[in-house]
């Protein structure tokens, strides 16, 4: 006899729901949202599987698990659904408690690390720069990168938001 122990917390639901996830319920776990899933293709991501953890209130294998990293969000596991949940507002509410409470994957990290010195998820670098003045474009886009009045808004947003928390 094979067992899975695992942790509930009778909390997560509430919890889930206030953060925009209380249509989990709704899953019958039919595995269509699975089934059509391009990043289930290509890594062990399985959303039925998220899904269902979500359902039985596994908050701690949730907030440590890879599955909870892998969806691309393309929305595919919504549009087939036949319940209409929505699946990838789960997972992102999913994602966002996850964060909220230190969980977060390095790769992602870094990502919102640079988002906030920047304004930009992917660095300007010199390679970038070459290409862009080869194309015929400024070396720096005319982003929050080249207006620092928008930056300056973009620091005021991420602050109020508490977006900071995340990278320090």
């Amino acid at each position: 006899m094979i067992t899975t122990e695992f942790k509930v917390n009778p909390e997560f639901e509430a919890q889930l729901a206030a953060a925009g996830g209380a249509d989990v319920k709704l899953c019958f776990q039919c595995g269509t949202c699975t089934a059509g899933c391009p990043s289930g293709r290509r890594t062990s991501y399985r959303v039925r599987k998220l899904m269902r953890m979500a359902q039985l209130d596994m908050k701690e294998a949730i907030l440590d698990s890879d599955e909870l990293w892998e969806c691309s969000t393309c929305y595919t596991c919504v549009e087939r659904c036949p319940r209409q949940v929505p699946i990838v507002d789960i997972v992102v509410a999913l994602r966002n408690i996850a964060v909220a409470e230190g969980h977060i994957r390095a790769n992602h990290k870094k990502t919102a690390t640079s988002f906030y010195k920047t304004g930009h998820t992917v660095p300007i670098n010199d390679k970038i720069k070459a290409e862009r003045k080869a194309m015929g474009l400024p070396e720096v886009p005319p982003t929050v990168l080249a207006n620092k009045d928008a930056m300056d808004q973009l620091d005021k947003i991420l602050d109020a938001t508490g977006f900071n928390k995340i990278v320090e």
